[in-house]
């Protein structure tokens, strides 16, 4: 669930990262349909910060995920992975872009494992590996929309826990090894 309280503690730490702040921003002009800034960028961010670092330190990209049935090529991925690319060139950063909706096509051959397609970008985000990146933040009215199918609870406490919707074990303890070497504070449950 997420409380007034734990979305607006969430938007304060995503808006000291510069670079999701200009991205944030950006948001009109990036034009892809049900986008969200999501998992790494946004969970490395309150790590940081919780850890006393600079918020965007050591992330290495910003991944931004969008829904569009309507193209399910690789081509039209790529295009519009360039397109976001250069909007956000001056930030320094690698963006990544996915088109959430051709998962499907690609994900047997690289996970070892068939998934039924996507029905939306939220629908994608409930599978991600961990309960703590398994959020998605874009601009709303006022503060930020957040998508956090389990809540943000272990994201605000450091707590990483497997969603195993999807994620293999294998994945999972090379993922959290990886981020304990960078965020000592992490409480990493065991698969």
């Amino acid at each position: 669930m997420i409380t007034k309280t734990s979305g607006e503690a969430l938007d304060r730490r995503l808006r000291q990262n510069p670079k999701l702040r200009a991205i944030l921003h950006r948001w009109t002009a990036l034009q892809l349909p049900d986008a969200w800034i999501v998992a790494g960028a946004v969970a490395q961010t309150v790590w940081n910060l919780e850890h006393g670092r600079p918020a965007d330190a050591d992330i290495k990209d910003i991944d931004i995920v969008y829904f569009d049935a309507r193209d399910l090529s690789a081509e039209a991925e790529a295009a519009q992975e360039r397109r976001v690319a250069e909007l956000t060139a001056d930030l320094e950063v690698k963006v990544d872009v996915k088109n959430e909706a051709r998962v499907h096509l690609w994900y047997g051959r690289v996970f070892g494992r068939e998934i039924v397609p996507y029905t939306s970008t939220p629908a994608a985000i409930a599978t991600f590996p961990t309960t703590a990146t398994a959020v998605g933040v874009r601009p709303a009215q006022t503060g930020l929309r957040i998508e956090a199918p389990f809540g943000l609870g272990d994201l605000l406490a450091m707590v990483v826990r497997p969603n195993r919707a999807l994620v293999s074990r294998a994945v999972y303890e090379a993922k959290t090894a990886r981020w304990q070497a960078v965020w000592p504070k992490l409480d990493i449950r065991p698969w």
